[in-house]
């Protein structure tokens, strides 16, 4: 079934294992007290509409299990599944207001262009009409099948499609009003078209600046705040100083590693009273099992998948020739070449037969002894008469493979597929019919075409992987404990200043959001942790904690700088980010008004006043390129003045201008008024869509409850 096959093809859509971790992950007993009175299956509310814990659960599912098959890091999502939560229910919100409605008919009518349905060809006959009703039927037999978790999943599918056909019906309607009239066709081309000869003279910020220091306050930075207040709506965040002890493995450590595989490689190991080592011993795999940091691999690799240590000299190496040590990131090896041998290609195709309690198996009933019968019996007749194959598919429990004869395509020995099912392969010619069993159950296989490919490598790899020893770690904690110890109590300026004098891993304070995920620049096990502790209600400003990296002993001594609440953005948390422009407003006051004390007549006067000169330009109000940097403001007066007359000063981008008009021409460009109408109605169509949601969102009335909900610090280890 096609619609099943969706649901098969993408891993994010079954809710199995990893959605009952994920669930008992966020539905805790200390997530369900309830906290300050909230409900605890109440995320949060978008204009009185509730965001509830399941919803939410299943979006941020969706994206980590997306971001899993894309090969990105599923950390972090939080945020973005709270983002898409929020503009679904202000979506539908629109939606509603406007009288429009999904109807069943729409959502079969929209399905098609969908990117889950549009993608798959399954879905279109062969003239490219959607099979609306054989999917219409799928889903049907599905409702009545008893598959509860294939259901589910359905639900959840449907659930997300109909946003998205809301979204999409919302923006056209819409964007069908969107419409340009001639008089701003009219002006647009005039815009274009002007040019404004200037003269000018510009007093530079930066140059003024140092011969005029200031200083910019936290006072000035509020006022620019208090004058934008929208551009800085926040949510809480925290700001963070972090110090890393990285328990990395010493100079001493990588000699000591060295030493160790040395000594198993052309010495002796203990076990063996120094006798065998990896050069005479007999069981090569024996060896790697009991003395590698990493396991035997028995499979055939092409060169370039060999370390790059030894990928340039295998090819005129001899069986039982050995290499190394040598260095591979933080592994030390040693490795043998075992067989050599061309890369078949073959073409295979299969029949699984699931039985309960296996991996295919969710729903399946028959055990094993029956599915091992049938598979048995099964692969006898295909293996008298492999043309009887096809007739058994409707067996197979791989229903994607089943779609295309039970074809699996081209494997070679490097192909990511069981080893059992690998082996079969290798070990048996064209045509050949067998049964194996894996951990999906047993596989009918027929193998219909091999070919000869480029030569493979069998390797025994020792690998010692060169670790921080005790002695490394317990400097490392001796370090970070006596470091906090050192800044208890003490202001930020002196976990810096300590931090630096002992050259340890000190980094700039990072701010951030409750639901981040992660640390910026940091990325470790613990910074959701870490992001936890700093927004419990108990930490305070100034406090200080240690955290321990699974895995590795790092150590993460963390100060909180700043507690910002949600509402307007503390003046110095947006430091870095407004500074220069409220630096360039204050000396642009300045400026403008020493010139405006002056009263000067002629731009030669203001040249003078601050020791610069007077320039030219010929300036466009669609480009207001002036001197090399863009200045609206200035094409803007430029036009404002009448000719031979001087302007007020004009606080731009870089500089105050006083400009002095000479006269205005004309360059007539290509385009006519329809096409400029038409260009300018699809370039605000394009951009409507994130308009009407940002808009949408700054007068939504939304309510954030997951601090409160989640708010629980983890404990630490």
């Amino acid at each position: 079934m096609a619609v099943l096959g969706e649901i098969r093809n993408r891993p994010w859509l079954l809710m199995g294992a990893i959605a009952i971790a994920l669930l008992a992950f966020l539905v805790n007993p200390d997530s369900l007290d309830k906290v300050f009175g909230k409900n605890p299956d109440v995320l949060g509310k978008v204009n009185g509409d509730a965001i509830t814990r399941e919803e939410y659960n299943d979006q941020l599912f969706i994206l980590q299990n997306n971001a899993k098959q894309q090969g990105q890091s599923d950390k972090g999502l939080e945020e973005q599944a709270w983002q898409m939560m929020v503009q679904s229910k202000l979506i539908k919100q629109q939606f509603d207001k406007m009288g429009l409605r999904l109807t069943d008919d729409m959502f079969w009518n929209q399905l098609q262009f969908d990117p889950l349905f549009a993608k798959n060809k399954d879905n279109f006959d062969e003239k490219g009409n959607f099979k609306t009703q054989e999917i219409k039927k799928q889903i049907s037999d599905l409702e009545t099948s008893g598959n509860v978790e294939a259901l589910a999943n359905w639900k959840k599918m449907r659930k997300s499609i109909e946003y998205k056909i809301m979204a999409r019906q919302l923006f056209a309607n819409i964007s069908n009003g969107i419409t340009t009239s001639k008089k701003e066709a009219g002006q647009m081309i005039k815009m274009r078209d002007e040019n404004a000869l200037i003269d000018y003279v510009k007093v530079d910020y930066s140059s003024y600046m140092k011969k005029n220091p200031i200083k910019v306050t936290t006072e000035d930075l509020a006022a620019y705040i208090k004058k934008h207040p929208i551009m800085f709506k926040t949510d809480a965040s925290r700001n963070l100083g972090v110090v890393y002890f990285p328990a990395a493995p010493s100079a001493e450590d990588d000699a000591a590693t060295l030493k160790d595989i040395t000594k198993l490689y052309s010495g002796g190991t203990d076990a063996s009273n120094g006798t065998e080592n990896f050069q005479n011993t007999k069981n090569d795999s024996m060896f790697i099992s009991l003395n590698s940091d990493l396991p035997y691999n028995a499979q055939y690799f092409s060169q370039n998948q060999l370390p790059l240590g030894i990928k340039d000299k295998v090819a005129t190496a001899s069986i039982g020739q050995t290499f190394g040590p040598y260095k591979e990131q933080s592994l030390y090896v040693v490795s043998k070449i075992l067989d050599k041998k061309p890369s078949d290609s073959t073409l295979s195709r299969h029949i699984l037969i699931s039985y309960k309690g296996n991996q295919a198996g969710a729903n399946e009933t028959r055990s094993k002894e029956a599915a091992k019968k049938l598979a048995d019996s099964i692969g006898a007749i295909v293996k008298a008469n492999p043309a009887k194959f096809t007739e058994f598919l409707k067996y197979s429990a791989d229903p994607n493979s089943a779609a295309q004869g039970g074809s699996v395509g081209w494997t070679t020995p490097a192909t990511p597929f069981v080893p059992t099912y690998l082996s079969f392969l290798a070990n048996n010619g064209k045509g050949a019919t067998g049964v194996v069993e894996s951990p999906y159950g047993y596989h009918i296989i027929n193998i219909v075409d091999k070919k000869s490919g480029a030569m493979t490598y069998k390797l025994a790899n020792l690998v010692k992987e060169i670790k921080a020893s005790d002695k490394t770690e317990n400097k490392v904690y001796a370090d970070a404990t006596k470091f906090i110890q050192q800044v208890q109590g003490k202001s930020f300026n002196d976990f810096a200043n300590i931090a630096r004098k002992n050259n340890f891993n000190f980094s700039n304070p990072k701010t951030v959001k409750r639901f981040d995920g992660k640390l910026q620049g940091v990325g470790t096990d613990k910074d959701d942790d870490v992001i936890a502790w700093a927004f419990d209600k108990k930490t305070k400003k100034g406090d200080t904690d240690i955290f321990t990296v699974d895995g590795t002993g790092d150590k993460i001594v963390v100060y909180v700088n700043g507690l910002q609440e949600a509402g307007t953005a503390d003046p110095e948390s947006v430091r870095d980010q407004i500074e220069p422009i409220v630096m360039n407003e204050l000396l642009g006051k300045k400026i403008a008004e020493k010139i405006n004390s002056t009263k000067p007549t002629s731009l030669d006067q203001v040249a003078k006043l601050f020791g610069t000169t007077k320039a030219n330009a010929s300036v466009n109000v669609l480009n207001p390129l002036i001197g090399g940097a863009m200045e609206p403001k200035v094409a803007g007066a430029a036009f404002g003045v009448a000719n031979n007359k001087i302007s007020n000063p004009v606080q731009g981008m870089t500089g105050v201008y006083v400009v002095q008009r000479k006269s205005i021409s004309t360059n007539k460009q290509p385009g006519d008024e329809k096409q400029i109408i038409q260009a300018i109605t699809q370039q605000n169509t394009q951009q409507f869509g994130q308009s009407l949601l940002k808009s949408l969102e700054d007068n939504a009335d939304i309510k954030d409850y997951r601090i409160e909900v989640f708010g629980k610090v983890p404990d630490q280890q």
